[in-house]
C-alpha cells in the first residue's frame, strides 16, 4: 500500500487511447445530429453514407491501386481514416468502450506511441487482409479491426506473463477465441459478413507488431532469432 495520499486509485488512460476515442466520438456525434435533423439541414440526413463513401475502405479501390500501383494519397488515407466512421451511435459506442478498456491495458505496459502503432497498425493490416480474401466492392469501416490488434497485444502480454510464470500460454488466447465464438454463432444466425477477415487480420497483425513495439520487444525478438 503506498502512503501517498495524492496517487489517483484509477490507473490514467493513455493520451493516445482517449485521443482516438474522442475523434470516433466527434465524427459520430456530428453524423448522428446531422441524422436527427439538428445540423446541417436536410442534406446532413446522408451525411454518414457520404462519410462512408469518402473514408471508408472501399475493395474495389483497393483492387484498382493494386493492379495499376498507383496510391493517391486521399485513398492511402482510407487504410486508417476507416476506423474512426461507424455506421451507427451503438457500432461507435461498443467499439470506443473496447478501445478505452483495452488501451488502458495495453498502455499501461506499451508506450503511447506503441499503442498508436498497434491500433492504427492492426487497421491497415485488417484492411489489407480484407482487401485480398475477398472480391468484395463494398466498404469496410468501423474501429473493430484496430480493436481486435488491440486485443492482439493484450493477449500477447498475457502470453509473457503465463510463459514466465510457468502456465500455459495458450490461455492467453481465450478472449480471442471466446469473441471468434461469438462471430461463428451471429454469422449462422444472421448471415456471414465478411469484416471478419478485417478483425482476424487486426488480431494477427497486433499480436505480432507487438513483438517488436513493446518495451525490449526489438531486442527480445533479435535474441530469439540468433538463438534459433
Amino acid at each position: 500500500m503506498s502512503s501517498n495520499p495524492n496517487i489517483s486509485p484509477v490507473n490514467p488512460i493513455s493520451p493516445v487511447v482517449v485521443i482516438f476515442f474522442l475523434a470516433m466520438l466527434g465524427v459520430e456525434i456530428v453524423l448522428s445530429l446531422g441524422n436527427q435533423g439538428f445540423v446541417g439541414g436536410p442534406q446532413a440526413v446522408g451525411w454518414r453514407v457520404g462519410m462512408v463513401q469518402d473514408y471508408g475502405f472501399n475493395g474495389g479501390v483497393f483492387d484498382w491501386m493494386w493492379e495499376n500501383g498507383q496510391w493517391p494519397t486521399e485513398h492511402v488515407l482510407r487504410f486508417v481514416s476507416y476506423l474512426f466512421v461507424h455506421g451507427s451511435f451503438t457500432h461507435m459506442l461498443v467499439a470506443g468502450v473496447m478501445v478505452l478498456a483495452l488501451g488502458k491495458f495495453v498502455g499501461e505496459v506499451f508506450a503511447g506511441w506503441a499503442v498508436a502503432v498497434v491500433f492504427l497498425g492492426s487497421g491497415i493490416g485488417g484492411a489489407l487482409i480484407w482487401g485480398f480474401l475477398f472480391n468484395d466492392n463494398g466498404y469496410l469501416y468501423g474501429a473493430f479491426p484496430g480493436v481486435y490488434g488491440l486485443i492482439g497485444a493484450f493477449s500477447y502480454v498475457l502470453w509473457l506473463r503465463l510463459g514466465q510464470s510457468g502456465d500455459n500460454q495458450w490461455r492467453a488466447f481465450v478472449l480471442i477465441g471466446f469473441l471468434m465464438a461469438i462471430q461463428l454463432i451471429f454469422g449462422a444466425l444472421y448471415g456471414v459478413r465478411t469484416d471478419w477477415a478485417a478483425d482476424i487480420g487486426g488480431f494477427f497483425t497486433g499480436f505480432f507488431l507487438s513483438f517488436v513495439v513493446s518495451p525490449g520487444g526489438w531486442m527480445r525478438l533479435r535474441a530469439r532469432l540468433r538463438h534459433k
